[in-house]
C-alpha cells in the first residue's frame, strides 16, 4: 500500500466527516437525537461501500465507491486512535488525589466489572441449556456476548487464532457479527436513553427544560459566543504549540507501549511455557490492548511534567481538542468497516445472543447505575453502557453527546475505571483464558465463577458505596434547594 494511498483515505475521512456536519445542520430530525457528526458520516461511508453498495451489481465493484487501500487503512485507524484518546486524557490537568480517584472509582467499577462478568453469565447460561442442546452450538458460544459486547471489533479479531485453534472458527466470524450488532444498537439505543434521560430529568447536565438555540441545535456557536481552543504554551517561532501537544501524546502512548512490552516480555520468560493444553500457552497480556497503558502512559509523564515543574507547558484544552480529532476519525472510520456479513450462519444463536446481551445491558444500566452511583448517574453510567455495547469508543460518544463539555466527573471516572477493569474484561485476562477454560472444562465451571464476581460487583456496590453515594446525591439536593430558596427570599425583598 502506497503513502499516497493512506493520505487518500484520510482524506475521504475528512470530506466524509465534513458532509456528516452539513447534514446535522440541515436535518432537523437528526439534530432532535444529538447524533454526532462522524456517526452521520460512518453511515454514509459505510452504504456506499462493500458491505452494502458493494454488494450490489453495478460498475462500482466489489469495494463500492471504495479501493481496498482505503477500506483498509479505515479498519487499522480505530486501533490506532483508541491510544491516541486515552493517552490525552489525564495530560495538562491536574492529577487527583489517591482519595478522589478512589472515591470515583468505586462505584464505577463496580458497575463496569457487572457489566462485564454478567454478560459471561448470561452468555454461559443461554449456551448450556439453549444452544448447545437445541441448536448444537458449541459450548464456546457462551464467552462471545463479552467478547463481542465488550471486546468489539478488536477483540474478536484478536481472539480469532485462538478460537481455530480450538476448532471453532465460526465463534470468530460471530463474534465479529455481533461486535457490529453491538456497536450499532449501542449507539441507537444509547441516544435514545439520552433522549430519555433528559425528557424525564434523569440527566444533570443536559436538561429539558432548556432551550436550545438553533445554533446549538445545529451545533454550532453563535456569532456573539467565544470560546478558546486551548493556551498557546509555546511561542509558534520554536515550534507550533499543536505540534508540541501532539509530540507530547506521541510520548505518553510510547511510554504504554514499553510498559505493555515490558509486561509481555515478563510473561514469556515466566508462565507463559505453561500450557493449558497441547496448542495453547497460559498468556494474560498478550491479548491486552495497548490504550489502557496507553492511559497510564499520559498518568506517568503528567507526574513526571509535574515534578521538574514543567507541567505549564500541557494545555488540557488542547489535549482535548487532540482527543476530539481522535475520537471523530476514529468513530467514522470504525463505522465505515463494520462487517455485516457474519450473521448469515447460526443465525439462531446469533440472534439468540445478541437479543440477549442487549437486554442484559440496558438493564443493569437502568436498574443498578442509579442505585450505586450518586451525582451524575446517567453521564458516568452510560460510558460503562456504551463500552459494554461494543467498543470503549462508543462509551466516549454516548459520554461525550450528554455531557459534551465534559461538566461532570464522568470521563475522569471512567479513565480510573479502565486501568482497573481492561486488564481482566474487554480483551484481558478473563477474555484471553474465557475460550480456552470453556474447551477444556465446558460452561459451568467459568459460570460459577463469573456469577460469584458479579454478584461480588452487585452487592458491593449495593451495601458499600450505595450509602455514600446517596449521601452526596441527597446533600446535593438540599443545596439546591437552599440555593432556590435563598434565591425567591431575595427576589420578594
Amino acid at each position: 500500500m502506497s503513502p499516497n494511498a493512506i493520505g487518500f483515505a484520510l482524506l475521504i475521512l475528512g470530506a466524509a466527516l465534513l458532509l456528516g456536519k452539513v447534514i446535522r445542520v440541515k436535518v432537523g430530525w437528526i439534530q432532535s437525537l444529538f447524533l454526532p457528526s462522524s456517526i452521520i458520516a460512518g453511515a454514509i461511508l459505510l452504504l456506499l461501500g462493500p458491505q452494502v453498495l458493494g454488494r450490489i451489481n453495478g460498475p462500482w465493484g466489489e469495494n463500492g465507491l471504495f479501493t481496498e487501500a482505503m477500506i483498509t487503512t479505515w479498519a487499522a485507524l480505530p486501533g490506532l486512535l483508541i491510544s491516541v484518546i486515552f493517552a490525552t486524557m489525564f495530560l495538562g490537568q491536574d492529577l487527583p488525589t489517591p482519595k478522589r480517584a478512589a472515591k470515583l472509582v468505586g462505584p464505577q467499577l463496580s458497575l463496569g466489572v457487572a457489566f462485564g462478568s454478567g454478560q459471561y453469565v448470561i452468555g454461559l447460561l443461554l449456551a448450556a441449556l439453549v444452544l448447545v442442546p437445541l441448536f448444537a452450538a458449541s459450548p464456546m458460544t457462551g464467552a462471545l456476548i463479552e467478547i463481542a459486547f465488550e471486546g468489539g471489533h478488536g477483540t474478536a479479531a484478536g481472539m480469532r487464532g485462538v478460537m481455530e485453534d480450538l476448532g471453532f472458527g465460526e465463534g470468530a466470524d460471530l463474534a465479529v457479527g455481533l461486535a457490529t450488532v453491538g456497536i450499532v444498537s449501542g449507539v441507537i439505543i444509547g441516544i435514545a436513553l439520552i433522549n430519555w434521560g433528559v425528557r424525564t430529568g434523569k440527566t444533570e447536565i443536559l436538561k429539558g427544560n432548556v432551550k436550545m438555540s438553533v445554533a446549538e441545535q445545529k451545533g454550532l456557536f453563535r456569532t456573539d459566543e467565544h470560546y478558546s481552543a486551548g493556551k498557546m504554551t509555546s511561542r509558534p517561532s520554536s515550534v507550533e504549540p499543536l505540534s508540541l501537544h501532539m509530540a507530547i501524546m506521541a510520548v505518553a502512548v510510547l511510554i504504554g507501549w514499553l510498559i505493555l512490552e515490558g509486561l509481555r516480555w515478563v510473561e514469556q520468560a515466566t508462565y507463559a511455557s505453561v500450557m493449558l493444553d497441547d496448542t495453547t500457552p497460559l498468556e494474560i497480556f498478550a491479548y491486552v490492548p495497548l490504550f489502557p497503558m496507553a492511559l497510564l502512559g499520559g498518568v506517568i509523564l503528567q507526574m513526571i511534567a509535574r515534578a521538574v515543574g514543567a507541567d505549564h507547558y500541557i494545555d488540557h484544552q488542547m489535549m482535548v481538542r487532540i482527543q476530539g480529532w481522535a475520537l471523530d476519525f476514529l468513530i467514522v472510520a470504525a463505522i465505515a468497516t463494520l462487517s455485516l456479513q457474519a450473521v448469515g450462519d447460526n443465525l439462531a444463536a446469533f440472534t439468540i445472543l445478541a437479543i440477549a446481551g442487549i437486554a442484559f445491558n440496558v438493564a443493569i444500566f437502568l436498574w443498578l447505575a442509579p442505585r450505586i452511583i450518586g451525582r451524575y448517574w446517567f453521564e458516568r453510567g452510560i460510558g460503562d453502557f456504551g463500552q459494554s455495547m461494543g467498543v470503549t469508543a462508543t462509551g466516549l460518544i454516548l459520554m461525550r453527546v450528554v455531557d459534551p463539555e465534559g461538566e461532570s466527573p464522568a470521563f475522569e471516572a471512567f479513565g480510573y475505571k479502565q486501568l482497573v477493569f481492561e486488564p481482566f474484561f474487554g480483551g484481558g485476562l478473563v477474555t484471553a483464558l474465557a475460550i480456552p477454560i470453556i474447551y477444556l472444562t465446558g460452561p459451568w465451571p467459568l459460570f460459577f465463577v463469573m456469577l460469584v464476581v458479579f454478584l461480588i460487583a452487585v452487592l458491593t456496590g449495593l451495601f458499600y458505596f450505595r450509602p455514600r453515594e446517596m449521601k452526596d446525591r441527597e446533600q446535593h439536593t438540599q443545596e439546591i434547594a437552599q440555593q432556590k430558596k435563598a434565591e425567591e427570599g431575595g427576589a420578594t425583598a
